[in-house]
């Protein structure tokens, strides 16, 4: 049954396009960068993106509230919050890797309604709408029936600041060796939609922040899959921790959590110096 949010997504999309389009003419540009620390990338395209989005957005819902990477939170007691990353993917904007999206997602009293994100590289728009599913580019999508998690590909992703302060290496090394692969493309919010779509079976990432993952959480979850944080809790955007996967792996990747943040069955980091011949 639609819901009653069903008409957001549409114009939703439109947004999301007319934003890809402004990052991909930049793109081709290759605009200047600059930072915000010691390496958080912020682009003339990231701004100028969330400046497009919020005009939008003021502009056919006035009396919303916004949160963006960019701007902050603009609250003004609305039963309605927008979610709003401008530009995922900012370093591989930056460098020229053509990994990258925008992403928006709706709120309504605390509940996620309605989620899009667009690759413009690719010309591929995910979105979902709660209790209505998921779709690539308005075909309908659902995340992949692998069960074995050795046969499984799966992605992560690492901070852009304080690298030497995230445990995620240690993560990486035993899930590697745990599944078929591991990808980091730079993007979670893209990676969210690859498990939606059933291109991976699985992502974690520690700390990413709201406008990251409010879109491509919906849309796994209307894909059929699975969000907890990185003990099987209850998902929370504030959460810091984002375990995603197809359902069928997920007590898998739970336990193989455990066993990481419990220091159990590790396997040592290799020594680059031995067996040198």
């Amino acid at each position: 049954m639609p819901s009653i949010h069903n008409d957001f997504v549409p114009a939703m999309s439109e947004i999301a396009r007319e934003a890809g389009a402004l990052l991909i003419s930049h793109f081709q540009q290759h605009v200047k960068v600059e930072y915000k620390g010691d390496a958080d990338l912020v682009t003339v395209a990231d701004r100028k993106s969330e400046i497009l989005i919020r005009e939008r957005i003021r502009k056919q819902w006035p009396a919303h509230d916004v949160l963006g990477e960019e701007q902050g939170l603009v609250d003004t007691g609305s039963d309605y919050r927008w979610y709003v990353d401008p530009l995922d993917g900012t370093t591989n904007f930056a460098h020229g890797f053509p990994v990258f999206c925008v992403s928006l997602a709706l709120e309504y009293k605390g509940r996620r309604v309605a989620g899009v994100i667009y690759d413009p590289t690719r010309d591929e728009l995910f979105a979902a709408e709660q209790g209505s599913g998921a779709y690539l580019n308005e075909e309908a999508i659902s995340v992949s029936n692998i069960s074995n998690l050795a046969e499984c590909l799966v992605g992560t992703g690492f901070p852009s600041h304080k690298r030497h302060k995230n445990p995620n290496i240690f993560f990486y090394h035993q899930i590697t060796l745990r599944t078929h692969g591991v990808r980091r493309a730079g993007s979670a919010a893209l990676d969210l939609c690859n498990v939606a779509c059933g291109r991976f079976d699985g992502f974690w990432e520690f700390n990413l922040n709201p406008w990251d993952t409010a879109a491509g959480v919906l849309i796994v979850e209307e894909a059929g899959g699975k969000i907890t944080d990185f003990r099987g809790g209850p998902f929370q955007l504030n959460s810091r921790e984002t375990l995603a996967s197809n359902g069928l792996v997920h007590a898998a990747l739970l336990i193989e959590f455990e066993q990481i943040f419990s220091g159990k069955g590790l396997e040592p980091l290799p020594n680059v110096g031995q067996d040198k011949k």
